[in-house]
Order: structure tokens, then C-alpha cells, then sequence
């Protein structure tokens, strides 16, 4: 079984792979039906979904049936009005067929103008904040992509209590000295404030050369993954290797049992070396470099 931790201050003891269900966005639910129970199989107890991501919400929704009390449910909005975000939420609650989930997220909050509106008078917050004290959310939580996230994600929270942040991580990106700086910066905040630290992209290869293409596929990644079992066991380590950190699954549907068993098997973490000849290797390259491949 997948080790547990404190999801931050939320009392929970979550699974350090959290189940990403983007990839159930363009699956049917047979589909879904015959992936879902490996999350049993390892002891995966925390599921990750959004309004955004499709059908996901209604592929998990006969899963959580029945077993809602065995897993922390967190959604995402988009949304930066308060209206939207309430409409978003409640939408969430209809189609997972809840009553509550433990965390809502306001989703890739990277851009300054949306991060000014959700934080504002009449802001997507602001209906959280709401929804927290109507018992509809337990915790509230900012997620987001690119070089920028790890400063905002700061800035953020200057702002905010928030319970729980979302970024990139893994080995490329950390290479890229400003990114690693704002990020370790970042890492000491939460651990002072007990915010919950999840972690994605643990196993990007790079961008796919004809972007366009495989994302439309279901159960694909809109990002070429590693496909390598022991590549991505190094890389799925690296990430575990910090303790505060928990790693969002990848949409690549194809990979997940790889992934699962990567964090389910006690191994050292790898080395410099080791990642290094992974990234020569297999030609990896960052996903985003702060300017013409900053956004997904």
C-alpha cells in the first residue's frame, strides 16, 4: 500500500499519489469502471478532479457511491466571478453526487488580471469562503501551471489562508535555477503553515511535436509522458523523495499502474546522475520556459 501523510491541516491521512482524473475527461464509464479499482489495489484514498476536466466528475460519481466516506474529494473552478464559481461548485456537487467535497480549488490562478477579480469584492473567493461556512466545501485550495505559479502560489497566500497548493515539479523544471528558488521559498511557507504541497507533471517527457493531436485521444496526456517503467519510477521518486509532497497521477491513462507501483515499492531516491541520463536519454525538455511554452 501507497504510504500515507497529513494532507496538510486538513486532518486527513492521504495517500501520497493522488488519483489525477483528467484523464477520465473522454472515456466512457466502462472504461473508467476497469481502471478505478487499482486505486484499491494501492490504497489511493484522495481523488482529484475538476469541472473543467470533462466527464471526470460523472466517471467517479458511481465509484464515490456507496464509499464517499473513503475518499478526500477535491474539484477545481475555473471561474473568477463569484457567481460562476458558485455555479461551478454546485455543478461539481450534481455530477460527482455529493453533498459536499473536502476541497475546491480555484484553478490555474497564474495571470494577473484573473488573480485581482478572484481575490476582489464579488470574487470566485468569495463564493468559496461562502460555500465553506454553508458546509458545501470543507478546505480551499489555488492550483496553477508554468514558471510563474511558485511566486503567485506566494502571493497567494499572503492574501489567503489557503489550505492546500498545486504546481509543477520534477526533475527538468527544477533545473531551471529562478524556478527552483521561487518553488524552495515556496516549500518552506507551506511547511510553516501547514499547507498541504501537491505536485504535478512527475513524469513529462516534453510537449508532443504536433501538440494538437494526442490530447484528443481519450485517456491521453495533453503532454508527452515517460513511458519507460523504470524511467518513471526514478521519476515519480524524485518527487516522493521530499516528504512533504504528494504527486497528482498523470491523465496518461496508460501509465497509471507504472506510477502506482513506482510509489507503492520502497527504493532509494535516484541520484543526480541517474535523472540526469533519464533527461538525456529520453530527450527530455521542460514544459514550460516562461515565454512562448508558458501555458498548457
Amino acid at each position: 500500500m501507497i504510504e500515507r501523510r497529513q494532507f496538510g491541516r486538513t486532518g486527513h491521512r492521504s495517500a501520497r499519489v493522488i488519483f489525477g482524473s483528467a484523464g477520465l475527461g473522454r472515456v466512457d464509464q466502462p472504461t473508467a469502471d476497469r481502471l478505478l479499482p487499482l486505486l484499491d489495489e494501492f490504497g489511493v484514498n484522495h481523488l482529484d478532479t475538476a469541472a473543467a476536466y470533462g466527464d471526470a466528475e460523472l466517471r467517479l460519481a458511481p465509484w464515490l457511491r456507496g464509499r464517499r466516506d473513503q475518499f478526500f474529494v477535491a474539484t477545481k473552478t475555473g471561474e473568477r466571478s463569484a457567481d460562476g464559481a458558485r455555479r461551478n461548485l454546485e455543478r461539481s456537487l450534481a455530477r460527482l453526487g455529493v453533498q459536499q467535497v473536502d476541497l475546491v480549488q480555484l484553478h490555474n490562478l497564474v495571470e494577473e488580471d484573473e488573480w485581482e477579480l478572484a481575490h476582489g469584492p464579488g470574487g470566485a473567493l468569495q463564493a468559496l469562503v461562502q460555500a465553506r461556512d454553508e458546509g458545501l466545501v470543507r478546505f480551499i485550495g489555488v492550483t496553477g501551471h508554468g514558471l510563474r505559479i511558485a511566486r503567485m502560489h506566494l502571493r497567494s497566500l499572503q492574501r489567503f489562508p489557503y489550505d492546500s497548493v498545486l504546481f509543477p515539479y520534477n526533475f527538468p523544471l527544477r533545473r531551471d535555477p529562478a524556478y527552483r528558488a521561487d518553488v524552495e521559498e515556496l516549500l518552506d511557507v507551506c511547511d510553516e503553515r501547514g499547507v498541504a504541497v501537491q505536485t504535478i507533471k512527475s513524469i513529462a517527457r516534453r510537449r508532443w511535436p504536433d501538440r494538437h493531436s494526442p490530447p484528443a485521444r481519450a485517456g491521453h496526456s495533453w503532454y508527452e509522458p515517460l513511458r519507460d517503467a523504470d524511467a518513471i519510477g526514478r521519476a515519480v521518486r524524485h518527487v516522493l523523495a521530499r516528504p512533504g509532497l504528494f504527486l497528482d497521477s498523470s491523465s496518461e491513462l496508460e501509465v497509471l499502474r507504472d506510477v502506482l507501483q513506482a510509489a507503492d515499492r520502497p527504493s532509494p531516491a535516484p541520484t543526480e546522475t541517474e535523472l540526469q541520463a533519464d533527461l538525456e536519454g529520453f530527450a527530455m525538455a521542460p514544459l514550460f520556459d516562461g515565454a512562448e511554452h508558458e501555458r498548457i
